[in-house]
């Protein structure tokens, strides 16, 4: 089973007296790409924050949205005023501009991210490992997303995989005729410029056979069709982390195609191969989403 790379996680649990809502959106890449948002006090936690979703998630770009919701009873604050400063210049100058009225510029900075903070703020050790199940039930959540979205992807390479097989097959039927449409053109060729008589036919059959060697095709429908196999025995494998491997395979898949356009010579063979690489084009661009 496929799983993609894009999704989308939430959790909202109590530790403590702290109610955490986390957010996950993955969309594709490459390598992992974390940005991460969450309270000043949880920073000392950031880096196994941090591994935690790295292991978990895999690939992909992700974004991790870590908000608080205080509950029970009040604790002591601090204020972070050289922040609230730097928010108030550009506050005011646009109060001003606008004509608002100005009485309410400090509510407004007050509520502005860590403006405010717990003093002394931090998890216990007992409720760090109770803040590490949040952020699993966030990211299974995610999980099941991109599963979902798997499903969808797998039915759609399976389709582009099929698709190029039975082109392939039409090159199969075709390449028969093809090799005796190229020995009739080169035997009409020498009767229009040498005649009948004028050259030796054992000879040209010899010379023939050489070159139709040279363009035969059956070797790259061999090896195309073990790679289609291949594809789809990768996509039938259980676990996670197939994507580059399918991609691999798609640049192998697209090797033999080129090299059968390459070798044709022949209109109708042509046309199966762009149909063929159509389809590859667009199994590329799903393999991209496959984690």
């Amino acid at each position: 089973m496929l799983k993609s790379m894009t999704g989308f996680g939430r959790a909202e649990r109590n530790v403590g007296d702290k109610t955490f809502l986390i957010d996950i959106k993955s969309l594709n890449g490459k390598q992992f790409e974390l940005s991460l948002k969450m309270p000043a006090f949880l920073k000392p936690f950031e880096f196994d924050i941090r591994s935690i979703l790295s292991s978990k998630l895999g690939r992909g770009t992700v974004d991790c949205i870590i908000s608080l919701k205080e509950s029970g009873q009040a604790k002591p604050v601090s204020i972070n005023i050289n922040l609230a400063k730097a928010y108030y210049q550009p506050i005011a100058e646009l109060s001003k501009e606008l004509n608002l009225d100005s009485s309410q510029i400090l509510s407004s900075i007050l509520k502005l991210p860590e403006v405010i903070t717990p003093t002394g703020e931090t998890l216990t050790d007992k409720e760090w490992e109770e803040f590490k199940k949040v952020i699993d039930a966030a990211i299974d959540d995610l999980s099941l997303h991109r599963a979902e979205e798997g499903k969808s992807l797998e039915a759609d390479l399976l389709l582009r995989i099929e698709n190029i097989r039975t082109q392939q097959d039409e090159v199969i039927k075709l390449e028969p005729m093809r090799k005796q449409k190229i020995k009739d053109g080169l035997v009409k060729v020498l009767e229009e410029n040498v005649g009948k008589d004028s050259y030796d036919k054992n000879r040209l059959e010899q010379e023939i056979i050489y070159y139709i060697e040279k363009i035969d095709i059956s070797e790259e429908q061999v090896r195309l069709k073990n790679h289609c196999e291949y594809f789809r025995q990768i996509l039938a494998e259980d676990g996670e982390g197939k994507g580059k491997k399918l991609s691999f395979v798609l640049q192998e898949i697209g090797r033999e195609i080129n090299t059968t356009g390459a070798k044709a010579y022949d209109s109708t063979i042509q046309k199966a191969v762009v149909i063929m690489k159509d389809e590859l084009e667009k199994a590329k661009e799903q393999v991209l989403n496959v984690l």
